[in-house]
């Protein structure tokens, strides 16, 4: 596909799979999907609290402009997260307050941007989430043309239009569609192990002998040794 477009889709998971993956969260879907996907760690949340799973709604913009975001919004609907790459970087404030008005309304769960968002005092207030690479109330233009729903790059993360991205405080991640209800699957199982292992480290046990890691120390050359000033205390 050439040229600049804007394609009409509404591929993406099934909203069960990705209310799944929003229910554990960005940590334990990560470590489900044999640890990929994740979007480097300079695309950082503008709140706290806030966890979201939704189909992406992917926006490739020239840096400095935001044309492409208000071309895309019609394409937008509920439960969707709006994806926003620039051609090289940038941190201007590409998206405020009144993207995210026109936003809500049609339903969409929050912002990834991959340059920078402002009024962040109002975006809080309104209670729609983005994560970005940067907080900028340096404006942009309307005048340069990109494309809607095309696979992007989003801090050193490839995002097509349809794949799950989930987003919390601990950063951003990406799920291919294909792989998404697999791996909220296996994030459902993980997430259980990891509960016996909380209730049984609350108890007690201690995660260097619930792994087996004494023998690992020991063949590693690592030794216990006493305080020789220890019973003088």
């Amino acid at each position: 596909m050439s040229g600049h477009v804007i394609v009409r889709t509404r591929r993406g998971p099934d909203p069960g799979v990705l209310a799944e993956l929003a229910r554990h969260g960005v940590a334990t879907v990560h470590e489900a999907h044999g640890r990929r996907g994740l979007l480097a760690p300079e695309i950082r949340p503008i709140q706290r609290g806030a966890r979201i799973a939704g189909r992406a709604v992917t926006v490739l913009s020239h840096p400095g402009d935001n044309l492409m975001i208000h071309a895309c919004i019609e394409q937008c609907g509920p439960g969707d997260v709006l994806v926003v790459a620039t051609t090289s970087r940038s941190t201007d404030g590409m998206f405020g307050e009144l993207f995210a008005t026109q936003l809500q309304h049609r339903g969409v769960l929050g912002l990834i941007s991959d340059a920078g968002v402002r009024d962040v005092a109002e975006l809080t207030a309104m209670g729609f989430p983005a994560w970005s690479r940067a907080v900028h109330a340096q404006g942009t233009a309307k005048a340069v043309p990109g494309s809607v729903n095309v696979p992007v790059v989003v801090a050193g993360q490839r995002i097509d239009p349809g794949d799950a991205v989930i987003a919390d405080d601990d950063g951003v991640l990406c799920v291919p569609r294909a792989e998404a209800a697999t791996v909220a699957e296996a994030a459902g199982t993980r997430a259980a192990n990891e509960e016996d292992k909380r209730r049984r480290f609350a108890e007690g046990l201690l995660g260097l002998d619930h792994y087996d890691l004494r023998p690992t120390l020991e063949r590693l050359g690592v030794r216990y040794v006493d305080d020789p000033e220890g019973d003088r205390a």
